[in-house]
């Protein structure tokens, strides 16, 4: 064998740097289907690691429902949607999304990594000038440096902060980029004044409802519906499909106009592949299904006050967080990876999220809720964290 070419060492050098300072990623391999209960590397154990916030992930009747739509529209869609991949399960796909969200018409995409890649540029470029809340997911940040326009990053949820940057602008267009509910600390955005603001200075209103959409507002219609804010022409809503929906990909939902224009001018949507039409065909079945699950979305909760009174009087500190996302600040990498590692040998599996994704000296242990964790399952988190405090 060779020996290994200098460019390949560097990057061996960089991966030991990342080991060192507790910053190493592995996978670890799910032996089980998506759920609160699995087996990880060959072991069972109870997870809090996943995003179905409502546990249709594993649902018999999206399960179904995608058996169905294999037998009927086979597994490909065979190309973009622009020229022969928009089959009839992405069409009424992204009717029942329009409608459940309240907004004049969607389209869907593969992730939304890429429904975020889409809008952005679309919308503004040099010359025009972008708000983004300083602790937006990192899809936004990335969209906000393809547009080429000017990046504006306003303290986390600074509404002064914001409004004095938007009134200081003379960019020819404006843009205000936030989460709705923040990945990593679950906290909601104040999107009331931010459509207050973008009104006053006549500039788009972009909201990543990755974390909302399915858990929070009427019927879980997300979190424009949590504030009973109505679709608004100068809004774009973007929502992601693998969480609360227990599928895959995202929908952009927008005023018609806005959507035609996406439609023609967002280069993630145009140059790459329609997501499969069993995607789309399970999507609309799930739809139906966070209408219904008012029940889910109350036992949720009851798990979120039950984990946050647990722990309440322990060392660790948890941000405010009326969501899902709970997560509980340890500080150091070592550290944290650590304490995850002695709840992973409990059983109990949550991952340590660190820099890059959170800002040095704040990693954490993320935990998610599914509506499907019983009380018993919160119970032995708590009790495994209260030893560990």
């Amino acid at each position: 064998m060779p020996d290994t070419a200098p460019i390949v060492a560097r990057i061996e050098d960089e991966l030991r740097e990342l080991a060192a300072d507790g910053l190493l990623r592995r996978r670890r391999v799910l032996d089980s289907p998506c759920g609160p209960e699995c087996v990880v590397d060959g072991r069972p154990v109870v997870s809090f690691c996943s995003n179905d916030y409502l546990g249709f992930a594993n649902h018999p009747e999206l399960i179904a429902a995608a058996q169905a739509a294999a037998a009927q529209w086979g597994v490909g869609s065979g190309a973009s949607h622009l020229v022969s991949g928009h089959l009839r399960p992405h069409e009424e796909a992204e009717a029942a999304l329009a409608e459940f969200v309240g907004f004049p018409a969607a389209i869907t995409l593969a992730t939304g990594y890429m429904a975020n890649l889409a809008i952005v540029p679309t919308l503004v470029g040099r010359g025009d000038a972008v708000f983004a809340d300083r602790l937006n997911h990192a899809s936004l940040i990335d969209a906000v440096q393809l547009s080429r326009a000017d990046s504006h990053r306003y303290p986390h949820g600074d509404v002064a902060g914001l409004s004095a940057m938007l009134a200081a602008s003379t960019a020819k267009r404006k843009l205000i980029l936030t989460d709705a509910v923040f990945s990593m600390d679950g906290d909601i955005a104040p999107l009331p004044q931010l459509c207050e603001l973008a009104e006053r200075h006549d500039a788009w209103l972009v909201i990543d409802d990755a974390h909302g959409f399915g858990v929070l507002g009427e019927s879980g219609r997300g979190t424009l519906a949590h504030f009973a804010l109505p679709a608004h022409p100068r809004t774009i809503l973007m929502g992601t499909l693998g969480k609360a929906a227990g599928v895959a990909g995202a929908f952009v939902a927008a005023d018609r106009t806005v959507i035609d224009w996406l439609v023609n001018k967002a280069r993630s949507y145009i140059f790459t592949t329609a997501a499969s039409p069993i995607l789309a065909a399970t999507v609309t079945k799930s739809v139906a299904l966070i209408a219904a699950a008012d029940d889910r979305r109350q036992r949720l909760r009851r798990l979120i006050a039950q984990l946050r009174g647990g722990l309440a009087d322990t060392r660790w500190r948890m941000p405010p967080s009326e969501t899902a996302i709970q997560p509980v600040i340890v500080g150091d990498n070592h550290e944290a990876l650590r304490v995850a590692d002695a709840l992973f040998a409990r059983g109990l599996w949550v991952p340590a999220i660190r820099p890059p994704t959170v800002a040095k000296g704040s990693a954490r242990l993320r935990v998610t809720l599914s509506s499907e964790h019983t009380e018993a399952h919160a119970a032995q988190l708590v009790d495994a964290l209260r030893a560990l405090a």
